[in-house]
């Protein structure tokens, strides 16, 4: 394909702009699979053909560029100011999206510069460690340079196959239906349109975008997708593998502005497809089609099998702040597997195995369904029932659906009253300096009012805790005080990252910080404190930019089983009545240094330049007031857990 298309806005004017275009080929392969040449091979084109086929591909991005999202503000302007570099001012705000009038020439020009002799190939292995002559001065990565020979050069072309290259195939994907269906516009919020055995299905037509795009959101619940860690990992393995197989209609599900995901959650896996919703269900019934037919591959078992191998491999280069981050989660979640466990069974793992867990796994499901945007009630209804024929119906069903008692859930630990807890663990990358502390205060499970006034606590708090954290005490680069939640239940949190103090002093700065913090939440005005809310009501009442955002932000109210759709009105009604002594109150009594109702937990990770600290913080007898943590799983099974939002099948009032 070409790249690198310049437009016009003016009539009769023609570029294509190549002073920054390159053309390049990625190849992904195995150690052992290296040896391989590559060669290219040009045609005769029969230009009448080609012309309609790039008249094809102009209808496309021209209906790209009418029916494109709306991002954020400041993805826009750094998007526009980019293109300055690359284009002329009238084409700074359609940059490529629009086509340019056909020119034979311009494109015959860039054909000719596709030739073996002006080829530059970079290749990237481990195979070269130990043969390299040079070092770039950013990174000190190691390469060589070789110059590709005229002997080689005619090898290639001379060898090159006698293959008979033709245009791609007609693309199933071109929406030919863009207009925008007339929906019930009083559906504020997603409804439960459908529930059965198998499934569920909510639905929200689109009553503020009015495009003609859709998205949908397919949560496949297998209770034998994570009981161990070598089903979580060939859970993934799968999840990759389909996609992986979809490679072949992936290009033309994108040039015809369609989207899909394939990936692998805590109770199974999950597909998402979003675009034009007029081919939107030919793809959705591809992929399902895979899944029902899914045979595992071993050649390209073995390529995904190392890619995996490779990214658990890669954790222990992640940065601190983010092995703490990790800790934390793999502490409070009752259904989290630690990544070396997974890493430990990934070597043994065959395809026969990925087979028989494939078909175990798809045995018993069901499918949490969102579909949204320009479907008509009837149109999404079909969509779930096909599905549910394909996986549960017929004189051979793949699956069957739960019994009450199968549904699954995400729990999560509840911290000890008036408890501290603390977790320390060396960093994972041996020659890393810099050390990390997650502080993390555990609050209450989901609730409009105490969520604001958490909220309202962390934005106040923001500020604060960044100019004293980092400008005066220098702690760390990385210092951020926010909101977290995991499935429901609702904290705040430092996270720090550093090279000029350990986890154990950054610490207790941290809670010198609260106690300097309480002061002046006290001595708040009450005209600092109506600005503060109002400016979280701003937040709130903010609009979604696009469907997508729209989706994902529904889609959690159900992956989460809150199913809380008006969470945003519902916490602005909230603030609008909060008032400051109810926020003082609420901080006194669960975040305040020493409150009765604190319930905390420190994840301490140490880099190589506070080694020495992390042994003596270990072997220190001044143990007070912590409660140290040594066996993560130990500690997860010994606490008491919150109940779970998802029960069996979910409560479902709104």
């Amino acid at each position: 394909m070409l790249a690198g298309w310049a437009t016009s806005l003016s009539a009769g004017e023609t570029e294509l702009s190549t002073e920054y275009s390159f053309f390049a080929v990625t190849i992904d392969l195995t150690d052992s699979g290296h040896a391989i040449q590559l060669f290219l091979v040009l045609k005769d084109i029969c230009w009448f053909i080609y012309l309609i086929y790039l008249m094809k591909l102009a209808a496309i991005s021209e209906i790209a560029f009418h029916y494109q999202d709306k991002i954020p503000p400041i993805d826009y302007v750094v998007d526009i100011s980019s293109n300055m570099h690359l284009y002329p001012p009238r084409d700074w705000l359609v940059k490529s999206s629009l086509p340019s009038i056909y020119n034979p020439n311009i494109i015959q020009m860039i054909l000719d510069e596709l030739s073996p002799d002006r080829v530059r190939i970079f290749w990237e292995s481990k195979k070269f460690e130990g043969h390299t002559d040079s070092k770039e001065p950013w990174y000190g990565t190691a390469y060589s340079l070789e110059k590709i020979s005229g002997g080689v050069i005619q090898q290639w072309m001379s060898a090159a196959p006698n293959e008979h290259l033709h245009l791609p195939t007609a693309n199933v994907f071109i929406p030919i239906d863009l207009s925008v269906k007339e929906l019930n516009n009083q559906v504020a919020y997603p409804i439960l349109l459908r529930t059965s055995s198998y499934s569920r299905l909510w639905y929200k037509p689109d009553t503020m975008f009015f495009i003609p795009k859709s998205y949908v959101k397919i949560d496949f619940n297998c209770p034998y997708a994570g009981n161990s860690p070598e089903e979580a990992v060939l859970t993934e393995i799968f999840a990759r593998l389909l996609m992986d197989y979809l490679n072949e209609y992936a290009y033309y599900a994108q040039v015809a502005g369609l989207y899909y995901a394939i990936s692998r959650t805590n109770c199974g896996f999950e597909v998402t497809v979003f675009g034009y919703n007029d081919k939107l269900r030919i793809l959705l019934d591809t992929i399902v089609g895979k899944i029902v037919k899914f045979e595992v591959k071993p050649d390209r078992f073995a390529v995904i099998k190392e890619t995996v191998i490779k990214e658990y491999q890669n954790y222990k280069c992640q940065q601190p702040c983010q092995q703490a981050m990790y800790y934390c989660s793999l502490i409070l979640q009752d259904h989290l597997w630690a990544w070396t466990e997974q890493l430990e069974v990934l070597p043994s793992l065959e395809p026969n195995a990925l087979s028989k867990f494939v078909s175990l796994m798809l045995s018993k499901s069901f499918l949490e369904c969102y579909i949204a945007g320009n479907f008509e009630h009837r149109e999404a209804e079909s969509m779930i029932a096909c599905i549910e024929n394909a996986l549960f119906k017929g004189d051979q069903p793949i699956s069957r659906p739960l019994f009450p008692s199968e549904h699954l859930t995400n729990r999560v630990v509840k911290l000890g009253k008036g408890k501290s807890y603390c977790y320390a663990a060396k960093g994972l990358n041996p020659i890393d300096e810099n050390s990390a502390l997650v502080r993390y205060i555990q609050v209450h499970q989901d609730d409009a009012l105490a969520n604001v006034k958490l909220q309202l606590i962390a934005l106040i708090g923001k500020q604060p805790a960044f100019y004293q954290l980092r400008s005066v005490e220098q702690l760390g680069y990385i210092t951020v005080l926010t909101n977290r939640s995991d499935f429901g239940i609702h904290g705040v949190q430092f996270i720090i990252q550093s090279t000029a103090k350990g986890p154990k002093h950054i610490d207790q700065r941290v809670e010198a910080f609260l106690r300097k913090f309480e002061s002046e939440l006290h001595q708040l005005t009450e005209d600092e404190f109506k600005k503060s809310v109002h400016a979280l009501i701003d937040m709130k009442l903010e609009k979604h930019k696009n469907l997508r955002e729209e989706s994902r932000f529904y889609w959690k109210e159900i992956a989460d089983g809150t199913f809380k759709f008006d969470r945003k009105e519902a916490e602005v009604a909230a603030l609008q009545k909060l008032t400051k002594q109810q926020l003082i109150n609420f901080f006194d009594e669960f975040v305040k240094v020493g409150a009765a109702k604190r319930k905390t937990l420190s994840i301490r990770v140490y880099g190589c330049s506070h080694l020495l600290e992390y042994e003596a913080d270990k072997t220190s007898t001044d143990q007070s007031p912590y409660i140290y943590v040594d066996d993560i799983f130990g500690f997860r099974r010994s606490q008491p857990l919150y109940g779970s939002f998802k029960g069996a099948g979910g409560h479902t009032k709104l």
